[in-house]
């Protein structure tokens, strides 16, 4: 038995199953880690979220922006975007069940045993692994309530950009699921800046990458995430030094899809399908 911690799909089906080939994937004894964006802008995100539910327990997933935004698009609280590709989703006849099961993914997990977090995107400094937990699932709770239609359409926006424990409803709400779906870098004094996309060292001055401020309350964890495109373990040398693992390597760009064998670290990798950007 072996766990596989696996990067942004978005749809990328075709390369999914090329990379479980490639790992040799054990349906039935081998666990994966999905960092999130199963779905959208690739060309399969149907038959992509099909697949990894039908894994059962195999499968262990945290939501991202792109599968929040399938939630919003099919609660009818927002529109489809020119670049989405959900569209065959909202007309499946399994659309209601795929619903159901997505929205009752976390934006967290971890395992003490194999001493990983996943998340999708990053965390501000201020909280610390317990907090994160906590935030977590006060987000998931709602969204399997009766207030998920608020909110979805609440969610989106840039403030507040901060956190303190005085944040309360949609405001709460909303910075929790932006760090945990769309954060990359942070101001020193901790703020959280979402619209700066770049590499690191490409950022504006005053910008740091999330997971490098030394103030972080979660420096001593180790984290996995992907989000981000730019920044993958390939890279840069001290993601270790940081005790994170950046997963995210651009396959619906062109790039790769990537797994990290969590027992060892080992890093296993296949070549996009998509057309390069």
């Amino acid at each position: 038995m072996a766990t596989y911690a696996i990067g942004d799909i978005q749809g990328c089906y075709l390369e999914l199953q090329n990379l479980l080939n490639e790992i040799n994937f054990n349906e039935r004894e081998d666990i994966l880690w999905f960092s999130g964006d199963l779905v959208n802008r690739g060309p399969q995100s149907l038959e992509t979220l099909r697949f990894i539910k039908k894994l059962g327990d195999n499968a262990k997933v945290v939501l991202g922006n792109h599968d929040l935004h399938l939630l919003a698009v099919a609660s009818n609280v927002r529109a489809l975007s020119k670049n989405d590709t959900i569209d065959q989703i909202l007309i499946a006849d399994d659309l209601d069940e795929l619903i159901t099961w997505l929205k009752a993914l976390p934006f967290l997990i971890t395992d003490s045993d194999l001493n990983f977090t996943m998340i999708h995107a990053g965390l501000p400094p201020q909280w610390s692994l317990e907090t994160a937990r906590m935030l977590a699932k006060e987000c998931e709770v709602i969204l399997q309530s009766k207030k998920k239609n608020g909110l979805l359409t609440n969610m989106y926006g840039d403030t507040p950009n901060i956190w303190t424990d005085s944040l309360d409803n949609y405001a709460r709400q909303r910075f929790i699921i932006n760090c945990f779906t769309r954060i990359r870098f942070c101001k020193n004094n901790g703020e959280i800046e979402l619209n700066t996309k770049v590499e690191p060292g490409k950022q504006n001055i005053g910008l740091v990458p999330w997971y490098s401020l030394p103030n972080r309350e979660t420096k001593n964890d180790k984290i996995i995430f992907g989000h981000w495109s730019t920044v993958h373990l390939g890279n840069e040398k001290n993601f270790k030094d940081h005790n994170v693992y950046p997963l995210d390597t651009g396959c619906l760009w062109g790039g790769k899809l990537t797994a990290m064998r969590l027992e060892n670290e080992e890093i296993f990798s296949v070549p996009s399908e998509q057309k390069k950007i």
